[in-house]
């Protein structure tokens, strides 16, 4: 039997890592530049294949550490008070930095040219990096494997439910790579703009949606510790 509740959790998980703006920005890039399809498609690739091992590796630890995820257990409350914080801070920090920075690109805009000019496998390899030593999405990783643990899974609906959060973490990117394999030509106009968007609000958009979740998390912790 589906859960609702569970899918609403992993959606929401996914998104908050899906909206990257250095992993977005740069496919951007691949997707304008030489061999679009070639490159944009293994950044794609790796971006899913990451996501995937993060969850898969993040269960086996659970299943062997038999942690108890249950609403109200000291594990979960735990993890959803620090999530909270550590997203709590992030989207507080990319508003200030936003504020202070005004009318001018991130500073994250500016090294993404120099990563596009790396051989395609130490690209790879650093966006990997990115992806899985960043806090917030360490945090949002450690929740989806924690909703996982808790709802009592069989081996099959893991794969299910991890396939289904994967694709949810690579919307933001599967989306425009699509959209280049079905008319590159057609879309070119739309990336340049997609863009120039991404540098100019991306920041304003992971801030916001860093303290949404932030207010979700914390409010689960204050329910964990009531119950507890």
């Amino acid at each position: 039997m589906l859960n609702g509740t569970l899918w609403a959790e992993l959606l929401a998980y996914g998104s908050g890592i899906a909206i990257s703006p250095i992993h977005i920005g740069l496919l951007f890039l691949l997707l304008l530049g030489p061999k679009p399809l070639q490159r944009g498609g293994l950044f794609v690739l790796s971006w899913m294949v990451t996501v995937t091992l993060m969850v898969v590796l993040l269960l086996t630890v659970g299943h062997g550490l038999l942690l108890t995820m249950e609403k109200g257990t000291s594990h979960r409350t735990g993890l959803d008070l620090l999530a909270a914080g550590g997203l709590l801070a992030l989207g507080l920090k990319e508003l200030l930095d936003r504020r202070e920075e005004g009318d001018e690109p991130p500073a994250w805009t500016h090294s993404l040219d120099r990563f596009c000019a790396m051989p395609l496998p130490l690209l790879l390899g650093a966006s990997c990096a990115l992806e899985v030593v960043s806090p917030d999405d360490l945090f949002l990783f450690a929740k989806t494997a924690s909703a996982l643990l808790s709802s009592g899974l069989s081996r099959l609906q893991e794969v299910l439910y991890t396939s289904v959060f994967t694709v949810a973490c690579s919307a933001a990117l599967l989306v425009p790579f699509l959209a280049v394999l079905v008319g590159r030509d057609r879309v070119l106009p739309l990336l340049e703009r997609g863009k120039a968007l991404l540098f100019a609000k991306g920041d304003l958009l992971v801030g916001a949606l860093s303290l949404v979740l932030a207010g979700y998390l914390g409010w689960q912790g204050i329910e964990g510790l009531q119950l507890s």
